[in-house]
């Protein structure tokens, strides 16, 4: 797992990627507001579980 993960920049890409597809006919725009939906709810749950700190545990001692 990498700490360096960008979650704008991941979702900037993911939306130029619909807006290509929806471009070249791929998709509707009732398609293209489905599938740009979901992709907000899939950054809102990323982001969620990015939120927090890294704690380094205590060492154990024996």
């Amino acid at each position: 797992m990498t700490y360096n993960f960008d979650p704008e920049r991941w979702h900037e890409i993911q939306r130029a990627a619909l807006r290509a597809r929806r471009d070249r006919g791929e998709l509707d725009e009732k398609a293209f507001a489905a599938e740009q939906d979901a992709l907000e709810r899939r950054y809102e749950e990323l982001v969620a579980r990015l939120d927090g700190t890294f704690e380094i545990p205590s060492p154990r001692r024996v």
